[in-house]
């Protein structure tokens, strides 16, 4: 599977969320890095994939409790 980068326009918005978000990113199957730049007026995630689908990071970030569009 090719290696692809991901970006989503999130409401992951503090330092608090983001800890909030990391076990599943970290722990999820096919992501090699990812951030958050909370910095960003549009909370922008970044994930690298080594095989994880941009529907994939999606439901994990809902199952979370917050809100992510890819950015197009």
């Amino acid at each position: 599977m090719e290696n692809k980068a991901f970006q989503f326009k999130t409401n992951i918005n503090c330092s608090g969320c983001v800890a909030a978000v990391k076990p599943q990113l970290d722990n999820a199957s096919g992501i090699s890095e990812w951030n958050v730049d909370i910095a960003n007026q549009d909370k922008i995630l970044t994930v690298k994939s080594e095989g994880i689908t941009e529907e994939q990071v999606l439901d994990i970030i809902k199952k979370t409790g917050f809100n992510a569009e890819p950015m197009v």
